[in-house]
């Protein structure tokens, strides 16, 4: 995968935008403020879920990490959120093993 960058708008706030970065083992985000700012990196298999929530004119990405607090981005455009979300999810693990997982072929001792 290609390291791809994504930022915010800078409509609603031109000095302090927000940015995501991709790389191959995950996503870091980079919340900016006035004076700061948090950069969190997560891993893909880190990653349970990703909501988008739509305004009207600006979307607000959550990630939802395992055992973390959710990561809230906000002011991307539409298309951005959609394409963040699509880049997460085609990179976090799906079959991943769990611990009450069946072994294949249904219930055990079948």
């Amino acid at each position: 995968m290609a390291n791809e960058r994504f930022a915010s708008s800078s409509f609603k706030d031109p000095l302090n935008r927000d940015i995501i970065e991709f790389n191959d083992k995950g996503v870091t985000f980079r919340v900016r403020k006035l004076i700061g700012g948090t950069d969190n990196f997560v891993f893909y298999s880190d990653i349970s879920g990703v909501e988008i929530d739509n305004g009207l004119f600006f979307s607000t990405i959550r990630v939802i990490p395992r055992a973390r607090p959710e990561i809230v981005i906000k002011n991307f455009t539409r298309g951005d959120a959609r394409r963040v979300k699509e880049l997460i999810l085609q990179n976090v693990p799906n079959n991943r093993p769990d611990a009450f997982d069946t072994p294949r072929g249904g219930y055990p001792g079948r």
